[in-house]
């Protein structure tokens, strides 16, 4: 009897020891639930991949009288010939779509850091215009404080990033444009399109069409300011006197054509006369079904500098994870932002390259531990925010520091074969729980950007990878990616040389 009295009690013992060492584990994960994410696993899919689940349909017309301009994510691998199967999550035809992605990426991240140790390049031969055409000016519209136009993922129009909706000309014609705050020149495709113009969603602009189109002549100001914002020397047509712009990106894709003046619709109530950009056309490249580009960079020749007058040089965006939320980007100062407690950090000038929005990224913290990355590291390479660069990029040192950190957070999760330029990938197929460590960039003057759960990770549930990289070395400028801005509220204020986040800010 004393024996079975004994052998009950053991297992007593051995079954509460379980229970608190289960209780235990629960206890530690929400008492460190500020510093992780924990999540379900069949919430991966939708959170960390390029979501597919809404089409095209939208873009026409997508500028409303009383919205903002809507961002839409531009990476598209749900057009007919891509069909998604959704148990993967990838395309059926191509199960290397995320290699592909992270290929273009790269290649422009090689680009931005050139620009940085190479000397200009100038322009090869242009054509020459067929045509040439003069409208007179007209005033411009009572001017508003703030303009806001709805964005969203550009997944359905073959890209990689985001656009929004724009009017072109009189009457106005929408066009969806890449925006991109790593370049400062506009262009879009035109007709006649001497050479080539690449498919796109909307009809090709025709200027012809336009009562308020005209061309730049060569002897013009505006023709000579050209070349800081392409770095490309403008040509002269000999037949009309227009002047000839170039540009060219890092993954050999390029617009020529007429510089012109046209008026633009950022909404109905927001009209910009004698707006200057690029009527294009030869157009080759990787921009999908979109119409062009809109360039927010610092040169004069930026829509944030060009309409400086009316907005003050302030712009906002909030950038949404997915195909099937909507964010928007913001021309003016907010009167949120100004009664929020939003704390900001300087923007800084690059005596190399002045367009770039460059920040001072002093560290970084993981799972609430802020990692031991001398700061004389970001110092040597300097940091650039950029809604063109989707995985942000980081000195070799520091990411070797991030790695190592989230890492051991993830421990207790399978590493799997890494991709391309991410080389921490897991396998969570087996879990139905995860707890993701968070991180937090941290800048100067107290500034935090506190990655969303949709910008730690990409890829699929069975090849789930930590959404940063290095650099080849720690002088190679670093870049704070679109994927690590996802759902927060980003200000630029060009003219008061700071920036600042706002967790949340698609809602706003």
């Amino acid at each position: 009897m004393n024996m079975l009295r004994l052998f009950l009690l053991l297992c007593i013992l051995c079954c509460s020891s379980s229970e608190i060492s289960t209780y235990e584990k629960r206890r530690v994960i929400s008492k460190e639930s500020s510093h992780f994410h924990v999540i379900k696993g069949s919430s991966l899919l939708k959170d960390a991949l390029l979501d597919c689940s809404s089409t095209a349909t939208s873009m026409q017309g997508a500028s409303s009288d009383e919205s903002p301009m809507k961002i839409l994510h531009r990476q598209h691998h749900c057009s007919n010939s891509h069909q998604l199967n959704q148990n993967e999550g990838v395309p059926k035809s191509d199960g290397k779509i995320l290699e592909n992605y992270l290929l273009q990426d790269q290649i422009r991240v090689n680009y931005i850091q050139s620009k940085f140790s190479k000397t200009e390049s100038n322009s090869e031969s242009l054509p020459a215009s067929k045509k040439d055409s003069s409208r007179s000016k007209r005033k411009s519209k009572k001017d508003s404080k703030v303009s806001s136009i709805p964005a969203k993922s550009g997944i359905p129009l073959g890209i990689g990033n985001y656009y929004v909706t724009v009017g072109f000309g009189t009457p106005k014609k929408d066009l969806s444009l890449i925006f991109d705050t790593g370049s400062d020149f506009t262009w879009i495709q035109c007709n006649p399109c001497v050479v080539s113009c690449h498919e796109q969603e909307q009809p090709i602009f025709d200027p012809s069409q336009s009562k308020t189109y005209s061309n730049i002549s060569c002897n013009s100001t505006e023709c000579t300011q050209l070349r800081s914002a392409t770095s490309v020397t403008p040509k002269c047509s000999s037949t009309s006197n227009t002047c000839i712009y170039g540009i060219q990106y890092g993954d050999q894709s390029y617009s020529v054509g007429y510089f012109g003046s046209e008026t633009i619709t950022l909404t109905s109530r927001d009209v910009v006369r004698n707006f200057r950009f690029g009527c294009g056309q030869n157009n080759r490249g990787l921009f999908g079904k979109t119409a062009g580009l809109l360039g927010l960079g610092r040169n004069r020749l930026s829509l944030i500098s060009q309409t400086a007058k009316r907005y003050g040089q302030v712009f906002s965006y909030c950038l949404p994870s997915s195909t099937s939320s909507t964010g928007y980007l913001k021309l003016g100062n907010d009167k949120k932002d100004k009664m929020s407690s939003t704390k900001f950090t300087p923007l800084l000038t690059n005596t190399k390259d002045s367009s770039f929005y460059f920040l001072d990224l002093t560290s970084i913290t993981v799972g609430g531990t802020k990692l031991a990355i001398p700061p004389s590291v970001f110092v040597s390479s300097g940091t650039i925010i950029d809604s063109g660069t989707v995985i942000s990029r980081l000195p070799s040192s520091a990411y070797a520091a991030l790695r190592s950190s989230f890492r051991s957070f993830m421990s207790q999760y399978p590493l799997t074969t890494p991709t391309r330029l991410l080389d921490t990938c897991y396998n969570l197929t087996s879990y139905d729980v995860v707890s993701v460590p968070k991180i937090v960039l941290n800048f100067r003057d107290g500034v935090d950007l506190d990655v969303n759960f949709y910008g730690l990770l990409v890829g699929t549930i069975e090849q789930i990878c930590l959404a940063f990289a290095g650099n080849r070395d720690d002088t190679d400028v670093a870049i704070i990616g679109n994927r690590q801005q996802q759902t927060i509220k980003v200000i630029y204020n060009v003219a008061g040389k700071k920036l600042g986040f706002i967790p949340g800010g698609c809602s706003s």
